[in-house]
């Protein structure tokens, strides 16, 4: 071989290192594209997914207490359910809904002042 073959061989070589030296940095410009973009994506996916958990763990609390609520006023009713089932309750409404009362019992009604 003479000079002038590998001086050609050398040029092209160098040539072809450059177009793989291009190809390998725009390769890399486009992979580094889409990494960013997939981890803008994503940090995007996160906020929102954050601020739904937040919006969740409210509305939990939230029905948290409405279900205290609901046990309190169970018991309250059970409760009115028992006095309802007294014999006091019954004469209690007895009087006052139906005007009933022991036969040996009095009633004192006051006057109602119509002048005053």
């Amino acid at each position: 071989m003479g000079k002038r073959e590998r001086a050609r061989k050398s040029s092209a070589e160098r040539t072809r290192m450059r177009r793989r030296s291009r190809q390998n940095k725009s390769s890399m410009a486009c992979i580094s594209l889409i990494v960013l973009m997939l981890v803008g994506v994503m940090s995007v996916q996160i906020v929102s997914a954050y601020s739904r958990n937040q919006s969740y763990q409210a509305q939990e609390e939230e029905l948290e207490a409405q279900l205290e609520s609901e046990k309190a006023r169970k018991k309250e009713l059970e409760e009115y359910k028992k006095y309802v089932n007294t014999k006091e309750y019954i004469e209690q409404v007895a009087k006052a809904k139906l005007g009933l009362v022991y036969p040996n019992e009095v009633i004192y009604k006051e006057k109602e002042d119509s002048g005053k």
